[in-house]
C-alpha cells in the first residue's frame, strides 16, 4: 500500500528525508508500473491511466532518483525523457554486417527471385513484412539489457546513438530473459506525430520537415537526448543475429515474446502468388496505416535456406524489397544547368519549377547525358511529367508534346568544358561527353570533396563549401596540400573561428591513421567502390604490394572483375599516381591494411566452428574479436548452446560460461585466442 506517497511533492521536506530503504522500495515500484504502463500505451493500445498521471508518476521516479543516485540505473523508464547531451557521436562496430537489400519493382522481378531461390529446393515458404519508411536501427543486449543502440552507417560501422534510443518507448531497456544477441529494426515517426512537430514547427517560423523519415532521422541525430524523446518515435524489430531457432517467423515470435514490437501486419506466405496477394493488398491500404510504408520486404523464412543462399557483397540473396511504384507529377522544365564530375563527365541537370513528389519538394533532376535528352526529346519550356525512382531520386519520365505552345527551345550540349574550355570529346562505348584536362578545376574540386567523404577518409568538417572555400583561397589544388594545411592559414578564411579551424586541422591528422581501404577508395580509381578497395586492401595489406599486383593476381580474387582489374593495374601505372602515392607516405599516411587478414581455412582452428565470446575483453574489443574469428572461417553467435564448439571468456564472464560449463564446451581464456589469432 503506496498510498501514503501518491500525493508528495518532489520538493516536500518529507521527500528529502525519506529512508533510503524505502526510497528503493518506491523507486523499484515506480519502474515496475511505469513499464506496465508503457506496455499499455504504446503496444497494447488499452492505457489504463491518464497521461496526466502517468507524467505523475515519472517525475516522481525522477525525482528520487536524483535525490538517492546510488539508486539509478540504465535501464530505468526515467531514461525515456533523455539524459545529458552528448558532444558528438561515437563510431560502433557492427557485429554482423547490415546489408542493404536488392530491390524489386514488379511482379517479373519477384517471380525471378521466386525462381532463384527455388533453383535447389521446391519447398518455400515466405514471410512477406511491411516495409516501414524509417532508418534501420542496430540494438545490441547483452544478459538482458540494452548495451549500444546504433544507426546502419555503411553497414559494418555505425553511429552509437544509444542515448537517444532509449528514449522510444518501444525498445525494450530491459527484456524478459537475460538473452545477449544483436538485433535489427526500424526506428520512424508516427504519421501523428510528424504532423504534430510540423504545427510546433510553423508556429515558430521554423523549416518544415518534408517526410516523416527526415523527422526521424533529424531526431536521432540530436545531440541531445531530450530533443528526441519529445519526437515520439517509435520502433519496429525485424531480425536477430546469431540464433538458435529455425525460422525468421519463429524468431519474431520469439522477440515479441522477449518485449520487442514487431509489426502486427506481416504474413507467412506458403507460394509465391500469396506473396504477390500480400504486396497487391497492403499497395491498396498503405493510406490507412498511421505510419509510412514505401513496400513490402519479402525473406525465405527458414534459417537453414538462408545460410545455404547467402548474401553478395551488398545484399542477402534470400530476401528482396518490393517497391510501390513511384508517384508522378507535372510540372514545368525551366532550364537546364550542367556539372563537371570528379571523372570529367558533363552531367545536364533540370531546373524545376518547385513540385511536392512522395514527401518532398523538388526543383531539380539528372538528366544524364545529351543522349537521354534527345531520345525523350526534351526542350527548355517543356511541362514534364516527374516521379522519384524508388521513391528517393527525382527522374524526369516524359514529356508532355501537347502542353507545347512553340516557345520552347532547343537544348545543345556545348563543345568545350564549362569550367576550363578544354576540348569535349565522347570516349568509345560511352554515351557521356567528358572533360579530359587533368587541370580542370573542376575535376579537382570533386577529387578532393570525394577523398573526404565519409566513405574515404571521413574527414570531419571538411565539406563541400569547406574544400570549395580552400580551393578558391588557392591553398588547396591537390589531396597532398590537404596534410600541408597550417592553423594560420585557415583563420585568415571567412567562418573560420580558432575552434573550428583547430578541429579541422586535427581531423585531417587523424585521418592518416586510416586503413589502406580508406585511401584506396579515397584515391578515385574508376570502378573501385567502398567495397572492392576493403577487398584489395584485405588481399593484398599493402599499398606496395597492390601497386606491383597483376592483372592475373587481380582478377584471381573473388568479387575483382577484368574490368575493375584492368583499371587498377593501369591506374597504378601512372607515373602521376607514383608520384601522389609517395607523397602521400611521405606526410605520414597510413598505408598498410588494419582490419581482419584473410587467413586460408585449411590453416584456422576457427574454420567452421561455432563461437561465442562472452565477458570484457581487454586486448581486443569485441567487435574486432569477432571479425578475426570470422575472417578464419568461424561464426560468432550471441547465445550458448549444443552446437556451440567453443567459449571464449574474458573478464567478469556470467551465465554463458556457467552454461558452457555445465554442457562441457571447451572454454578458452582472451590470452588463447590471441595467440590462436596469431596477434
Amino acid at each position: 500500500n503506496w498510498s501514503h506517497f501518491t500525493n508528495y511533492h518532489p520538493h516536500d521536506k518529507g521527500v528529502k528525508d525519506m529512508d533510503g530503504q524505502v526510497a528503493k522500495e518506491r523507486i523499484d515500484f515506480l519502474r515496475e508500473t511505469l513499464e506496465k504502463l508503457s506496455e499499455e500505451y504504446y503496444e497494447l493500445d488499452t492505457p489504463s491511466v491518464s497521461d496526466a498521471e502517468y507524467d505523475r508518476y515519472m517525475q516522481e521516479l525522477i525525482s528520487l532518483e536524483e535525490q538517492f543516485p546510488e539508486y539509478q540505473t540504465d535501464d530505468s523508464p526515467s531514461v525515456r525523457v533523455g539524459g545529458k547531451a552528448l558532444d558528438s557521436f561515437q563510431k560502433v562496430a557492427h557485429q554482423t554486417a547490415m546489408l542493404s537489400l536488392g530491390n524489386a519493382f514488379d511482379e517479373g522481378d519477384i517471380r525471378d527471385f521466386d525462381r532463384k531461390v527455388r533453383a535447389d529446393t521446391e519447398e518455400v515458404t515466405y514471410v512477406c513484412e511491411l516495409k516501414i519508411d524509417g532508418l534501420a536501427i542496430s540494438l545490441r543486449y547483452e544478459d538482458g539489457k540494452l548495451l549500444v543502440g546504433a544507426t546502419r552507417g555503411d553497414g559494418e560501422v555505425g553511429e552509437d546513438i544509444t542515448n537517444n534510443l532509449k528514449t522510444i518507448h518501444t525498445i525494450p531497456l530491459r527484456l524478459k530473459e537475460p538473452i545477449s544477441f544483436e538485433v535489427r529494426g526500424e526506428a520512424y515517426m508516427p504519421k501523428a506525430s510528424f504532423e504534430a512537430l510540423n504545427a510546433e514547427r510553423a508556429a515558430k517560423e521554423e523549416m518544415l520537415f518534408a517526410n516523416p523519415r527526415n523527422a526521424a532521422a533529424g531526431s536521432l541525430r540530436q545531440l541531445d537526448p531530450k530533443v528526441a524523446a519529445s519526437r515520439n518515435l517509435s520502433y519496429f524489430v525485424y531480425g536477430l543475429t546469431g540464433t538458435t531457432l529455425t525460422s525468421h517467423s519463429e524468431a519474431l515470435d520469439y522477440l515479441e515474446e522477449l518485449g520487442f514490437m514487431t509489426n502486427p501486419n506481416r504474413r507467412v506466405c506458403r507460394n509465391i502468388e500469396e506473396v504477390l496477394a500480400y504486396i497487391e493488398e497492403w499497395q491498396g491500404k498503405r493510406g490507412e496505416l498511421p505510419y509510412e510504408i514505401d513496400g513490402i520486404v519479402v525473406k525465405v523464412d527458414s534459417f537453414s535456406l538462408q545460410e545455404k543462399l547467402g548474401s553478395t557483397a551488398k545484399s542477402p540473396r534470400w530476401a528482396i524489397a518490393y517497391k510501390f511504384p513511384a508517384e508522378e507529377v507535372t510540372t514545368k522544365l525551366i532550364d537546364i544547368e550542367l556539372s563537371v564530375g570528379r571523372t570529367g563527365v558533363i552531367t545536364p541537370t533540370a531546373i524545376l519549377e518547385p513540385v511536392r513528389v512522395a514527401g518532398t519538394v523538388v526543383k531539380r533532376a539528372s538528366l544524364h547525358n545529351e543522349d537521354l535528352i534527345r531520345k525523350q526529346g526534351i526542350m527548355l519550356g517543356d511541362t514534364i511529367v516527374l516521379k522519384k525512382a524508388g521513391d528517393i531520386i527525382p527522374q524526369v519520365v516524359s514529356v508532355l508534346t501537347k502542353h507545347r505552345t512553340g516557345e520552347e527551345k532547343e537544348f545543345h550540349m556545348p563543345t568545350t568544358c564549362i569550367e576550363c574550355g578544354s576540348h569535349l570529346v565522347r570516349l568509345e562505348e560511352e554515351v557521356a561527353l567528358r572533360c579530359v584536362n587533368p587541370s580542370c578545376p573542376a575535376q579537382i574540386r570533386e577529387e578532393l570533396i570525394h577523398f573526404a567523404s565519409r566513405n574515404a577518409m571521413n574527414i570531419e568538417g571538411l565539406g563541400e563549401r569547406v574544400i570549395a572555400q580552400l580551393f578558391a583561397e588557392k591553398l588547396i589544388s591537390t589531396v597532398v596540400d590537404l596534410y600541408d594545411l597550417k592553423l594560420d592559414q585557415l583563420l585568415h578564411l571567412e567562418r573560420f573561428g580558432e575552434k573550428s579551424a583547430t578541429n579541422l586541422i586535427q581531423a585531417i591528422e587523424k585521418s592518416k591513421q586510416n586503413s589502406l581501404e580508406k585511401v584506396l577508395f579515397g584515391l578515385g580509381i574508376r570502378h573501385i567502390g567502398a567495397k572492392a578497395a576493403r577487398t584489395l586492401a584485405q588481399h593484398f595489406g599493402t599499398m606496395e604490394a597492390l601497386e606491383q599486383a597483376t592483372e592475373e593476381e587481380l582478377t584471381n580474387i573473388d568479387e575483382i572483375g577484368s574490368k575493375m582489374a584492368d583499371s587498377v593495374v593501369k591506374f597504378f601505372a601512372q607515373e602521376e599516381v607514383q608520384t601522389l602515392i609517395a607523397s602521400l607516405k611521405n606526410h605520414g599516411l597510413h598505408m598498410e591494411y588494419k582490419g581482419p587478414q584473410v587467413v586460408k581455412e585449411s590453416e584456422s582452428v576457427f574454420f567452421g566452428k561455432t563461437i561465442v565470446l562472452t565477458g570484457k575483453l581487454t586486448q581486443l574489443t569485441r567487435s574486432e574479436a569477432k571479425k578475426e574469428i570470422e575472417a578464419r572461417g568461424g561464426k560468432v553467435t550471441g547465445s550458448v548452446s549444443k552446437s556451440t564448439d567453443i567459449v571464449i571468456a574474458g573478464e567478469a564472464a556470467g551465465s554463458k560460461l556457467t552454461k558452457a560449463e555445465e554442457l562441457g564446451i571447451t572454454v578458452w581464456n582472451e590470452e588463447q585466442l590471441v595467440v590462436e589469432l596469431g596477434e
